[in-house]
């Protein structure tokens, strides 16, 4: 009798008996991967409309052929010249892919229904050009239609979604055709890298509004810090050193080429708004401005922070000079609103530029520890959203009070995202807002795939 096989069985389930037990049986999936289009597409139905939006702008078509629609974020949606409704937004197969462009579309009916989207910067696929990122509307009161994007050139300083050059394209034709880019000049920080050819990390992640001297448009930014310059001190993202400037756009209703558009710069250089990284005190974690007007015409700004809290600045010259941004509290001597580093945009409910006093702020309600997951865990502790309701208080320190708290979304916990990836889970709001007829809307991208609007109440 051949005795081989048996021996070899033999050590073959011996072998077997001292494997880990997760090795020795399959591996059980990820119940976040997404691993094929159609797992994707099947998912669809079930999240459209689970955070309850009134409007649908996009939703990715998904199809074998191409994918690279599954990534909407940075989802800015204005007025149009000619009544519309027009929306810019940073579309990828996932953030920072190498085929990140700028999508375009428009809404002839107040947001029922839009136009299929179009990319009017950026590659299609990869290898069709450099990412443009970030783009953001600017209308002349001639109706001239601007998109200002920050375009990659194939270098990177930092990180590789975050540096590039300004550039602009414009309308004249409410968006049917849009003008050969080019590039729009930026002043160099102490910030950026020492080697001039060397692109500038600036975002702005906001629509510029007409907040600024006579009329002018205004906008925060935030201006990353190069690691030439200043190097990362731990091992998160999230300790890149980062500080808040502020634009007005001096000649948008001259209708100027891009490359002759003016920006005069304040809150720069030394006096760039920083709040301390936890831990390490020598780099700053301030980022993202929002900005409305108060009723007696300052400006107020938020921002978001590692501390645990937003923390507010205000101007009282129309945006020349702010005040050393503090964490966002309740009211005067209350506690402070609780939000990890995740966009909290601050919407006036009048109107962008309205000054009414009371205002919608939106937070997630915790400092970043959620469900387990630490204040570095962004992909996950971005949710649910809460909207608070601020009014203006006349003579208080902390000029705008807020109300308790109220959940305004959240999902069942299923990703979302390219196939072949775990998808995203955040919720985080680089949104928009605008108010037509008295009723505001959130314009959100939600878990930066879906790109939806819902209406929010005027009052409680």
């Amino acid at each position: 009798m051949n005795t081989r096989p048996l021996l070899l069985s033999a050590a073959l389930l011996l072998a077997v008996g001292h494997m880990p037990a997760a090795a020795a049986t399959a591996q059980p999936q990820d119940p976040n991967f997404i691993a094929t289009p159609a797992d994707l597409k099947a998912r669809i139905p079930g999240q459209l409309r689970i955070t309850k939006p009134d409007f649908v702008v996009f939703v990715p078509e998904v199809t074998d052929e191409g994918v690279n629609d599954t990534g909407n974020e940075h989802f800015l949606v204005f007025d149009g010249p000619d009544g519309s409704l027009m929306a810019v937004w940073t579309q990828s197969s996932a953030e920072s892919q190498p085929d990140q462009h700028q999508a375009f579309a428009r809404s002839d009916d107040g947001g029922k229904t839009w136009s299929k989207p179009r990319i009017i910067a950026g590659p299609k696929k990869p290898g069709d050009g450099h990412m443009a990122s970030w783009g953001y509307p600017l209308v002349s009161k001639t109706g001239r239609i601007y998109i200002l994007y920050s375009q990659h050139i194939g270098k990177t300083d930092q990180f590789v979604h975050h540096t590039g050059w300004l550039h602009g394209i414009f309308s004249d034709d409410n968006g049917a055709s849009w003008s050969a880019p080019q590039n729009v000049p930026l002043r160099r920080s102490l910030r950026d890298n020492p080697d001039p050819e060397m692109p500038p990390n600036v975002l702005c992640w906001q629509k510029p509004l007409r907040l600024g001297k006579d009329g002018k448009y205004f906008a925060g930014v935030t201006r990353w810090t190069s690691f030439a310059v200043t190097p990362n001190p731990t091992k998160s993202w999230m300790s890149a050193d980062a500080r808040v400037e502020f634009m007005r756009f001096e000649n948008i209703d001259d209708n100027p080429e891009p490359k002759d558009i003016r920006i005069s710069w304040f809150a720069f250089n030394e006096q760039a708004l920083s709040v301390p990284y936890p831990g390490h005190p020598e780099v700053s974690a301030c980022q993202e401005p929002s900005l409305v007007r108060l009723p007696d015409g300052r400006l107020f700004c938020v921002m978001r922070t590692c501390c645990g809290s937003p923390c507010w600045s205000v101007s009282a010259d129309q945006g020349e000079t702010w005040t050393p941004p503090r964490p966002l509290l309740r009211k005067d001597g209350g506690a402070p609103l609780l939000h990890p580093l995740s966009p909290c945009p601050l919407y006036d409910l009048g109107g962008n530029e309205a000054g009414s006093g009371r205002y919608a702020l939106f937070i997630h309600n915790h400092d970043g520890n959620y469900k387990g997951f630490k204040a570095t865990d962004s992909s996950n502790h971005r949710r649910p959203i809460h909207l608070v309701r601020g009014t203006f208080k006349a003579g208080a320190d902390q000029p705008v009070w807020f109300d308790e708290p109220q959940l305004f979304f959240d999902h069942d916990g299923v990703s979302l995202g390219k196939p072949g990836t775990k998808g995203r889970l955040d919720l985080a709001l680089y949104a928009s807002w605008t108010v037509r007829d008295g009723v505001p809307v959130l314009w959100y991208p939600e878990r930066k795939f879906f790109l939806l609007g819902r209406k929010v109440n005027t009052e409680p």
